[in-house]
């Protein structure tokens, strides 16, 4: 099987408009978990969130889009992530590159906005069609004119690193040579009243997998690779940043928001990453554990972590309590995060920890660590069971 390489990576998070501000802000343990700015709320004083300074006006402008068009926040946020990603392809190669974006947001910023007028007004109806997922991933093609195959996955929290699978299937079955995977979310009212009718929002800043962490900070970005067979960036003469070397999804449907206390789902995600990437346990260097700080997802992923890796856990860490729960774009986001894990040859920090989960006595790394690394396994669980697991690994030919 020809191997899955990518070759470049774009992203925007709260603690960096690019993957070296975010590198640089990670290297540093530089969070950036703050009030809402951007967007009302009645919670505004009660938590914490991940949020990107920069307004929607401030984003269209720098992006050279009239203020007047219908981008959603989410579209702008992927528009801005997907520049830098894509910045060293020709128009020709654009033109047939393959596009895979995921949301759960999509459009809801607009919606909220122009809901009550779309009645009376004609012209905020034009909206309308920002809402849906499908659409904002047609805008970010468009933005750049992406010729090949597009489309949209949403499956919560998973969803970027399903799209990364999409995409992959699309280079391993020969329909496309090139492929920009991953996806892009922003904070809107409707996800903030949401999870905290869950009542699993922080007031403070999130500490995942301590014993008395009190839940998750929302945040918002986006991130995306670029994917390619070996053979097709070899010929390119593209520089490998590492391998998609496992990948693996499933879903136990255990509940509609909550993860099983066994870790099922979870654990059978990672084995089955593991079994594609031909890699044992104890050859994984770094988890980059998915740690939403929520009572119920980090015992359950902690749980499963054991049921893989038994005693010899390896190093791992959430690094959402460095820019919070992106949602849809989490996976692809903490793609670029394990990717430059690898070139950087370092484990990030998992902040705020202070006390182990009791049941699983498991400590992350808590400090910046310098260590050769080989192989990152990346998890992303997201509501509905939906589990999925990514391997990269060292690119060494």
């Amino acid at each position: 099987m020809q191997p899955i390489v990518v070759t470049a990576m774009g992203i925007i998070s709260s603690i960096g408009n690019s993957v070296e501000e975010n590198l640089y802000s990670l290297r540093g343990g530089k969070p950036q978990i703050s009030r809402l700015d951007n967007l009302h709320s009645t919670l505004r004083d009660n938590i914490k969130v991940g949020e990107i300074k920069l307004s929607n006006s401030e984003l269209a402008k720098r992006l050279g889009i009239d203020r007047r068009a219908e981008y959603s926040r989410t579209a702008l946020l992927g528009i801005w992530a997907a520049k830098e990603a894509i910045a060293g392809l020709s128009a020709d190669e654009i033109k047939s590159l393959g596009f895979v974006s995921a949301s759960t947001v999509g459009g809801m910023d607009k919606t909220e906005q122009f809901f009550y007028e779309y009645k009376t007004n004609v012209e905020a109806r034009r909206h309308i069609y920002t809402h849906n997922i499908g659409e904002n991933t047609r805008m970010i093609a468009d933005y750049f004119g992406i010729g090949g195959m597009v489309t949209a996955v949403s499956t919560a929290c998973s969803s970027s690193a399903n799209a990364i699978m999409v995409g992959t299937n699309l280079l391993r079955t020969g329909r496309l040579s090139q492929v920009l995977v991953g996806g892009s979310d922003a904070l809107c009212k409707f996800t903030i009243n949401g999870f905290n009718s869950l009542m699993i929002l922080s007031d403070d800043a999130c500490k995942p997998f301590d014993c008395n962490r009190k839940g998750l900070n929302l945040g918002e970005g986006a991130a995306y690779l670029l994917i390619e067979t070996e053979e097709n960036a070899i010929r390119h003469g593209r520089t490998v940043l590492a391998v998609l070397s496992g990948w693996g999804n499933t879903n136990e449907a255990y509940h509609q928001t909550a993860s099983s206390a066994e870790g099922d789902g979870a654990a059978a995600a990672m084995a089955k990453a593991l079994d594609i990437a031909s890699i044992a346990p104890h050859e994984i260097d770094y988890i980059n554990a998915h740690g939403t700080a929520t009572d119920n997802n980090d015992m359950s992923e902690s749980v499963a972590i054991r049921r893989i890796f038994g005693n010899e856990v390896p190093d791992f860490s959430s690094t959402k309590a460095f820019m919070g729960h992106t949602l849809a774009a989490a996976s692809s986001v903490e793609a670029v995060y394990s990717i430059l894990s690898i070139r950087e040859s370092v484990v990030f920090p998992n902040l705020n920890f202070d006390t182990p989960i009791e049941e699983t006595n498991l400590t992350p790394q808590t400090t910046l660590k310098h260590k050769p690394i080989r192989n990152v396994l990346s998890n992303s669980f997201g509501f509905g069971g939906n589990c999925s697991t990514l391997i990269f690994s060292k690119y060494e030919k």
